[in-house]
């Protein structure tokens, strides 16, 4: 920042002169005409004030723009770094067995083929049209008569027209589910005394897809991270992950979403600490000077200033549905559920092979059990199934318990039972081979996250290199660290004026642009000749530097 600073004072010293060569200043000796350039002087030094005070706003929304963003920037990767060991809630390589692998690649498979949330478009560059007009649109927006304000500007229409029109065959699917999983989340936010609009931020959030994981490691149809999950009471252990429950995860977003109206008595800006976190909506409010959405809208993070625009479009196209040809693909997931308490340890292929209930229906209706195993015998667990299997699951649950337990549950699957893994250990704390060796002396305002991220390491790595206890570092101090050799692997490489990135599955334009500072979707277009957004994974595109 002091270049800015110092940039300032450049810009300061520049227009002073310039109002000394306009005349500003009196010539010497010219007594008759100095009362008339004293006022000529004031007037040009209060000119200078002001324009001193312009730059002095612009370099301060300038600093707090850059601020957000290296919050962002350190708290995605840090996300990224908690997570990117972790399969399934926290198996290392040690805990690999058939049986795991074969529940993970199926909730691998699961997650790549149904997850709808992500689409084609670069909604920052894309102005859609339609044949249905502003006034239509209000007038619907009017009628849906929502407890929620529900906004109208260029921006939601571009949504609107987005979920309406632009993505059929994902709306049919993500209607089909809603049959299934609306019904849960209205029990739940009317259990609160919530408005039920609110389930349609699962359709945001994951395409109703219980078992989707972000690329920063949230998981579950609300998405929600390591941290947030266990301080909202959901368990996460070896075998358990109940951000991938239906009912317990709509349960925490409801009483995180009931916390975030308490705190800022608005639903749309609620809403936006869902997607960014509080602490980033209080300091758009801060540096706005508003508590209204769109008053705050530049303040937000990019990735969060669609959210809401989002929220409505989604809102829109259920309520419009048959206005806009949409109609509900067909809903394979069960109309009656029954639920069974289980006390004992209990295997999926336990249940199919004796009480002749199909792996699939089990995994679909329990996706919590991320092994396949229920571990009732640390507390109580429930298991769901079809009404339909209800009377086989009761007549051979005591044959269930005692079929090949030695087989389905041998030492090295039973070893992990139970282990909480809130306290994640990366799966070497040691330097890593290849790596460089580096002394960083730590600065004014440094952070061991931010240190971190800058070097593509972890925390405790940094805290056992140095042998440091806490997170509390002193200026001045001298880190040793070993480096992964810099930003992002063979993922991101740098030549010449250019950065080179490897598109993965998924990407989108506008989701690498906000990889890097200062560069967007169109710059990438214009780097690499693209006529449109679509990007083929495995292609390197060229990242111009800022």
């Amino acid at each position: 920042m002091r270049f800015y600073r110092y940039t300032i004072a450049l810009l300061c010293a520049f227009l002073f002169v310039g109002n000394v060569c306009e005349g500003s200043v009196p010539p010497p000796n010219d007594s008759t005409s100095s009362h008339a350039s004293k006022r000529k002087l004031l007037k040009a030094n209060r000119r200078m004030a002001a324009r001193i005070d312009s730059l002095e706003q612009a370099l301060e929304e300038m600093e707090a723009r850059m601020e957000m963003a290296d919050t962002m920037d350190v708290e995605a990767y840090e996300m990224y770094i908690e997570n990117e060991d972790k399969i399934g809630a926290g198996l290392t390589e040690d805990d690999y067995s058939t049986e795991v692998t074969d529940s993970l690649m199926q909730l691998w498979f699961k997650n790549r083929t149904n997850n709808a949330a992500e689409n084609e478009y670069d909604m920052d560059e894309v102005h859609f049209t339609s044949n249905v007009s502003d006034a239509t649109y209000l007038k619907r927006l009017e009628a849906m008569n929502s407890f929620i304000t529900l906004p109208y500007n260029e921006t939601v229409r571009n949504y609107i027209i987005l979920y309406s029109e632009k993505m059929p065959s994902k709306m049919s699917n993500i209607m089909g589910l809603s049959t299934y999983y609306f019904p849960i989340f209205e029990e739940v936010f009317n259990k609160y005394n919530m408005p039920d609009e609110l389930k349609y931020m699962a359709v945001i959030e994951s395409a109703l897809n219980p078992v989707a994981v972000s690329r920063a490691g949230a998981k579950g149809m609300w998405q929600f991270m390591y941290n947030t999950a266990k301080i909202y009471g959901l368990t996460i252990n070896s075998y358990v992950d109940e951000r991938l429950d239906p009912y317990k995860s709509a349960d925490a977003a409801a009483r995180y979403l009931r916390d975030a109206y308490g705190v800022f008595g608005d639903w749309n800006l609620a809403i936006s600490s869902y997607n960014c976190g509080a602490g980033n909506v209080n300091k758009a409010i801060k540096r706005s000077g508003s508590r209204d959405f769109w008053s705050i809208y530049n303040y937000l993070p990019r990735e969060t200033r669609g959210y809401v625009p989002a929220f409505v479009g989604a809102m829109y196209a259920f309520k419009y549905s048959k206005e806009h040809g949409l109609k509900p693909a067909a809903n394979i997931l069960p109309s009656a559920v029954d639920t069974f308490s289980i006390n004992k340890m209990v295997h999926f292929r336990q249940i199919s092979e004796v009480a002749g209930i199909p792996m699939e229906t089990l995994r679909e209706m329990n996706p919590q059990y991320i092994r396949d195993i229920i571990p009732g015998n640390e507390k109580t667990y429930i298991l769901r199934l079809p009404f339909k299997y209800s009377n086989d699951f009761l007549e051979h649950e005591d044959s269930i318990y005692n079929y090949k337990t030695a087989q389905m549950f041998g030492p090295a699957t039973l070893q992990n039972t139970g282990k909480s893994t809130s306290t994640y250990t990366p799966r070497s704390s040691g330097k890593s081979s290849g790596s460089n060796k580096i002394y960083y002396k730590v600065k004014k305002g440094d952070s061991l996250g931010k240190i971190a991220a800058r070097y593509h390491v972890t925390i405790n790595q940094i805290k056992n290199w140095n042998g440091l206890r806490s997170n509390t570092i002193q200026s001045g101090k001298t880190l040793v660290i070993y480096s992964r050799g810099g930003g992002g692997g063979s993922k991101s490489k740098s030549s010449g004026g250019y950065t080179y990135y490897t598109v993965r599955k998924g990407d989108t334009l506008s989701g690498i642009a906000a990889k890097y500072r200062g560069v967007t979707a169109n710059d990438i277009k214009k780097a690499n000749g693209l006529r449109s957004n679509n990007i083929q994974a495995g292609k390197k595109l060229k990242i111009p530097k800022k």
